[in-house]
């Protein structure tokens, strides 16, 4: 199986990181690099904690970059599985086993997403179409009244999320990667320093394998929606979102 993960850390709550660590030091991941791309007090002295955590300081270039790293050393220790994933997520020690079995008896699925619900248990709805500009724009800065029908589109409100489909975006929060893939379309595109290289892996995987979102494994995640909060990471997004336009065009596709 051989099975990795990452974590792209920067300035993160180190209680919060300790224990996703703990959480993936009892599950069936063989080694978890945590990418600090802030050379923060404490990060590595924490990993060095876990029995197979590899820290490995870095310059900040971006999400998909730091990812990019801990991919490439994994590749080349063999790694079949590869886990990209937020320091704020947790989830049973015994899911990523059975995401793990899942992918190893689907050879054609290249990448794979679980249900993700909020601390409060509501789902989250993180595979959707592939974005138009107007849906990202409507999204963000209209009253959810005035989009409703294109955003439910968008995200796939209105489909069941009880089983599973083939999807073409998925977020970034916990993506479950096959390295076979990887080595096929390639890793992250580092020109997207944080935004929109999500949406660009998985269409690219999509491409060639099914990416699909399985709903026998739950995960929480506590999404912070920084963009929403910050006028600087609203300015990263908006940035990063052009460059995703620029690359796939700038009108809706299946």
């Amino acid at each position: 199986m051989r099975l990795t993960a990452s974590i792209v850390t920067y300035r993160t709550d180190l209680l919060e990181l300790e224990k996703v660590l703990d959480l993936v030091a009892r599950s069936c991941v063989e080694k978890v690099f945590v990418i600090d791309n802030a050379r923060q007090k404490g990060v590595e002295d924490l990993c060095a904690r876990f029995p197979g955590c590899v820290y490995i300081p870095s310059a900040n270039r971006g999400y998909g970059a730091g990812h990019n790293r801990a991919i490439e050393k994994a590749m080349q220790e063999g790694a079949r599985l590869h886990l990209v994933m937020n320091s704020d997520i947790s989830f049973s020690p015994d899911s990523l086993a059975l995401l793990a079995k899942y992918m190893e008896d689907n050879p054609d699925v290249g990448c794979l997403q679980p249900r993700i619900v909020n601390p409060h248990g509501e789902l989250q709805y993180t595979v959707r179409r592939l974005p138009a500009p107007i849906d990202l724009i409507g999204r963000r800065f209209f009253p959810r009244s005035l989009m409703r029908g294109r955003l439910d589109d968008y995200e796939l409100r209105n489909v069941d999320h009880s089983v599973e489909f083939n999807v073409p975006c998925h977020q970034g929060s916990f993506m479950f990667l096959r390295t076979d893939a990887l080595r096929k379309v390639g890793l992250f595109d580092e020109r997207f320093f944080l935004y929109g290289e999500d949406i660009d892996l998985t269409r690219r995987i999509h491409e060639s394998y099914r990416t699909m979102y399985v709903p026998f494994v739950t995960v929480v995640h506590r999404h912070r929606q920084e963009s929403y909060h910050s006028l600087r990471m609203l300015g990263i997004h908006c940035v990063n979102m052009v460059r995703y336009f620029n690359k796939w065009g700038w009108f809706r596709q299946k």
